[in-house]
């Protein structure tokens, strides 16, 4: 592989980074909408080469449980599809996702193209033969019908259990003491790709039964005439494990440094949460685990929010709002209406709170990997190699274990790679690739100012959650790095992942650059209470940092009050 930047024009078949892989030909449009929050930087290839494969073939096999996948849709020679990987950042394919609007009974397009890419200037959706698919239709409402009569998912407890199992079996030392062996620390790595495939077609299949059961929950709210209320409808559902950390360390929060119930109640945090952090899902990244510091910046930008302010008053609220809401959508419809209505609300729930309990799971098994991965790099390190442990996971699986035996031998390798890395994370991925990735000189640079706002100026998004509040702009472009953010101010951030989560507690609302209805950012606002517009494009850098701004939360709307 050419790991130098070749700023010539790109075609489908060149790699610019070692995960890459060119886009399909069947289905040649693809979106960083959603899986943006999952992998936010530039994938490493330890990571992508140990669970890539099996995420895609994870996806796949909750697509065929589903019903949506149809005879011919994947081609042999197109192993990666559905997920890919372009100039180094992940992309979801939008042209397949799409087929649940095409294929799902009721389903449109648009409601897909809303429900996961926000507000994206993807291209208008052009039926070709083949799309449609009266067997997939059938299996989709069969599937629909057992989704709404759903009361309880055990296999997420199972899973659970499963995945302690996976981490109880880490190889720290063999039964006289000795520490394990880099051979024993490599075949646990090596172990996980199909119990990972197996998690993770559990948190697809959650996350798209979450989208068909909410479909038909939306499908209701305006059979009712009822759209205003569907935000309120969606907030404080409860028990959503992307919101838990925020709210345990809310309570660490109100207690002093010096307390000792503050370190006991640390020690406890980190032992629950410490697999969660930013970039989570990536083998090089470091959790709250590896960096507890950064658990306690957040805990500290807390400190100044008023008690009156706390996750559990947020949600006592929502669930006034919720319960509000539910009681008017049911008096604007017919029994029989009602009663799927119900049955619809009452599955939405089930599943959100799968979908995060899943990725949860998910999270808790790759940290376990990413612990043996560590103990390696310290290996390698003590014997010449590379200091930093996100540059051991530039080597691919092979390469790695190569490196192991050798380290000195793979060092020029790690440094061009870094180097590679460090100039496409200076870059913006294109939100939109269809059926050629662009040349890397055509890409924008991260740091690229947009038009800057002027007073009265309306910014419009998606609703996350609902509310109105005012305050002054802070932009962060780091969760570890909240840059004075406190009471009286509104986050603005451009993609979110659960390192952020804490960060909203100490603001007023918060306003994303992308985003949908189901990402990250909305669903912990939601639970939380606090007043979210995701999918405000550019809002990052046409914001300046301390103007004043209204976020109206209900209508997806931000308006610029007064300028720094």
């Amino acid at each position: 592989m050419n790991d130098a930047v070749n700023d010539q024009t790109i075609d489908a078949a060149t790699k610019i980074w070692a995960t890459d892989n060119p886009p399909s030909a069947k289905w040649p449009l693809y979106t960083r909408g959603n899986v943006g929050e999952v992998f936010p930087e530039v994938v490493l290839p330890f990571t992508w080469d140990l669970i890539g494969q099996a995420a895609e073939d994870g996806w796949r096999e909750a697509f065929v449980r589903m019903g949506l996948v149809a005879v011919g849709d994947f081609d042999d020679d197109e192993p990666m599809t559905i997920l890919s990987v372009f100039g180094g950042y992940c992309y979801i394919n939008a042209s397949y996702v799409r087929m649940l609007g095409v294929r799902a009974p009721g389903g449109d397009v648009a409601t897909i193209d809303q429900t996961f890419f926000g507000g994206s200037d993807a291209p208008a959706y052009v039926e070709r033969d083949g799309d449609k698919n009266r067997r997939a239709s059938l299996k989709l409402a069969a599937t629909v019908l057992r989704l709404l009569n759903t009361k309880d998912l055990p296999a997420l407890r199972a899973d659970k259990v499963k995945a302690e199992r996976f981490a109880s079996k880490y190889p720290s030392a063999t039964a006289d003491g000795t520490p394990a062996s880099d051979q024993q620390l490599l075949d646990y790595c090596r172990s996980f790709p199909p119990f990972f495939q197996s998690l993770f077609a559990r948190h697809i299949e959650n996350t798209f039964s979450d989208a068909l059961v909410s479909g038909a929950l939306i499908d209701l709210v305006n059979k009712a005439g009822k759209d205003e209320l569907l935000v309120s409808i969606l907030g404080g559902i409860g028990d959503v494990e992307s919101a838990a950390p925020a709210e345990a360390m809310w309570e660490l929060s109100r207690l002093e440094r010096d307390d000792p119930t503050w370190e006991r109640g640390f020690a406890s945090f980190i032992s629950r949460f410490g697999s969660r952090g930013p970039n989570e899902w990536d083998l090089g990244s470091d959790p709250w685990d590896f960096r507890p510091e950064m658990a306690k910046a957040a805990i500290d930008a807390m400190r100044p929010v008023a008690d009156d302010r706390s996750p559990m008053e947020h949600q006592r609220a929502l669930i006034e709002a919720r319960d509000a809401a539910v009681a008017e959508v049911r008096s604007a419809l017919h029994r029989i209406d009602r009663f799927q209505f119900d049955k619809a609300l009452a599955a939405t729930i089930i599943f959100s709170q799968a979908r995060e309990r899943s990725k949860t799971t998910v999270i808790a098994a790759i940290h376990a990997v990413r612990r043996a991965q560590r103990a390696l790099h310290e290996r390698a390190a003590a014997r010449g190699g590379v200091q930093e442990r996100w540059k051991s996971c530039l080597l691919n699986v092979d390469d790695f274990t190569a490196y192991l035996v050798d380290p000195e031998a793979h060092i020029d390798l790690i440094e061009q790679r870094a180097a590679l890395h460090g100039r496409l994370s200076t870059l913006t991925a294109p939100f939109i690739v269809e059926g050629v990735v662009p040349p890397i000189d055509s890409w924008e640079s991260a740091a690229s100012p947009a038009g800057v706002v002027a007073v009265g100026d309306v910014l419009e998004g998606i609703p996350g959650c609902p509310g109105l509040a005012q305050g002054r702009a802070r932009v962060v472009l780091d969760p570890a790095d909240p840059r004075g953010l406190g009471p009286g101010d509104v986050l603005i951030a451009p993609i979110t992942d659960p390192s952020w989560t804490p960060l909203f507690l100490a603001a007023e609302a918060v306003i994303v650059n992308v985003g949908a209805v189901m990402s990250h950012a909305v669903i912990v606002s939601r639970e939380l209470g606090i007043p979210c517009v995701v999918s405000v494009a550019g809002a990052t850098s046409a914001i300046p940092d301390g103007a004043l701004v209204e976020v109206d939360g209900n209508t997806g709307s931000v308006r610029v009050l007064e300028m720094p």
